[in-house]
């Protein structure tokens, strides 16, 4: 059986002088794949995920290449029954937003803006700061 692209929702944040405020919120959604049966691979320059579900006898399979550097280090990852969400640091301080979240820029029909984390560039500082008490269950 052939590997199922999962679907993949995005959001980000910016600032030159907080690190802890410049990051990319990155969710792939696989219901139904225990840690036991995930793979995740997270690197500078992109992400390797494979996830087996035995309920729904799927395979997920996704590759991605970061749009610039992330520092998988800071970088923090939680495991829920329905999805796995990151929430990646990025390498470098900017104001600006990536312009995209894949270096290319060819459209892909798994990739989707994460609207309800989302925030507008010039509204990013008067956002009020997401609960992200429940990443680093996973760990690396």
């Amino acid at each position: 059986m052939a590997a199922v692209t999962p679907e993949v929702l995005w959001a980000q944040r910016s600032s030159k002088t907080d690190a802890e405020k410049n990051f990319v919120y990155l969710t792939i959604s696989v219901p139904d794949v225990p840690t036991a049966n995930l793979k995740l691979d997270l690197k500078p320059t992109g992400l390797t995920f494979t996830g087996h579900s035995d309920s729904l006898k799927r395979t997920y399979h996704l590759e991605l290449e970061f749009y610039a550097e992330i520092d998988p280090e800071a970088s923090k990852i939680n495991h829920t029954s329905r999805d796995v969400e990151m929430k990646l640091r990025k390498k470098d301080l900017d104001d600006a937003y990536w312009p995209r979240l894949l270096k290319g820029s060819q459209k892909q029909h798994f990739l989707k803006t994460d609207f309800d984390k989302w925030v507008d560039e010039d509204e990013q500082n008067e956002a009020a700061e997401e609960d992200l008490g429940n990443f680093g269950g996973m760990g690396k």
